[in-house]
């Protein structure tokens, strides 16, 4: 287990801690729902999970078959819906792999990008479109 311990700071401002590691972040209320957007949002940091976690994963696997995935980028856009109730709606992901290693390797890729914990833990409701862009 790894525990986060959360300090609520006023004003719709959290600071988080990992406490393996000691590292901190901070989160503030998006400016479309009462806050600064000064910072990463509760719902920004779960489209940020995302796509790290896709990202981790597919370098395990990148790693095993000798895949060199260096210059990979993610894009996560995250869409809100207000009903029945405010939560995330959609989380779509655009990978940008700058080579194309065969389509043998593009399906290991695709297939440890849907494998990773994040994605298998959000709801069936929040829409997952991810997109491959493969040489680009």
């Amino acid at each position: 287990m790894v525990r986060i311990d959360i300090r609520y700071d006023g004003q719709l401002r959290c600071t988080a801690r990992h406490a393996p590691s000691g590292s901190t972040l901070f989160t503030d209320a998006p400016l479309d729902n009462h806050g600064k957007g000064a910072s990463f949002s509760p719902t920004d940091l779960l489209a940020t999970s995302l796509g790290a976690c896709m990202a981790t994963i597919m370098g395990i696997v990148a790693e095993r078959h000798d895949i060199d995935l260096t210059g990979m980028t993610l894009s996560v856009e995250k869409g809100m819906v207000a009903e029945p109730v405010r939560r995330v709606g959609s989380l779509a992901v655009e990978i940008r792999i700058p080579i194309d290693p065969g389509p043998r390797q593009q399906t290991l890729l695709q297939n440890a990008a849907a494998a990773c914990p994040v994605h298998a833990s959000l709801h069936p409701d929040v829409a997952r479109p991810v997109t491959f862009h493969w040489g680009a």
